[in-house]
């Protein structure tokens, strides 16, 4: 069972999340928040799997809610949940350890989905997000490297991981180096492992860093 907490200052945006998520049977709403500080004593009492979090809130904000509750609680998952894709958002949710960014218009299947994907240990992102995330990126200049933490990856791990940093997913990715959807996907996990990031966005992040993306 998937365990959730709703973190939403609107109560039938909370209603409507709980109805959806009702309906599938591994899916249960343990708490809700109407604010960023509710969010952040609810998480701490309940330690829910995943948080679907509200970026602006009265008080303390979504993002800096979700940085705070990471703190205490890494293995949590948090969905940051917006009206505003904006570049702003997305990295401030990135930078605070966010697994997920979907927009409101998300469908009820797609929201489902996404709690199973991030508590499953992985990343998500909306496909708008993640073309205008790998775009920005690609357009910023490269940062100096921080050290040789790509050191730990194999030949074919990192290739896989510059292939993530351009947007492709583990079908694009198997397509590109003539291997198995499952192989991709069993470099991805072992190369999150090796450099112990939390997901394949953070992936994304130290490629950029340290330049293997691009190559």
């Amino acid at each position: 069972m998937i365990n959730v907490l709703l973190a939403d200052d609107q109560h039938l945006v909370r209603a409507g999340f709980r109805s959806l998520l009702r309906r599938d049977k591994q899916i249960q709403v343990v708490g809700e928040a109407s604010t960023g500080d509710e969010a952040v004593r609810t998480a701490r009492s309940l330690r829910p799997d995943v948080i679907l979090m509200d970026i602006r809130m009265p008080g303390l904000d979504g993002i800096s809610a979700t940085r705070e509750i990471l703190a205490f609680a890494p293995d949590t998952r948090v969905i940051i949940l917006t009206t505003f894709e904006t570049d702003e958002y997305v990295f401030a949710a990135l930078a605070a350890g966010a697994s997920g960014f979907l927009t409101k218009e998300v469908s009820p299947d797609g929201l489902r989905q996404a709690v199973r994907v991030v508590a499953a240990g992985d990343a998500l992102l909306s496909p708008s997000v993640t073309r205008r995330v790998v775009g920005q990126f690609a357009h910023r200049p490269a940062a100096a490297p921080n050290g040789n933490r790509l050191a730990v990856l194999t030949e074919r791990e990192r290739e896989v991981v510059r292939l993530v940093a351009t947007g492709l997913s583990n079908d694009d990715i198997a397509r590109e180096l003539v291997i198995s959807p499952l192989t991709a996907k069993t470099h991805i996990t072992r190369a999150i492992a090796k450099l112990g990031v939390r997901d394949r966005v953070q992936l994304v992040i130290i490629a950029f860093e340290e330049g293997l993306a691009g190559q």
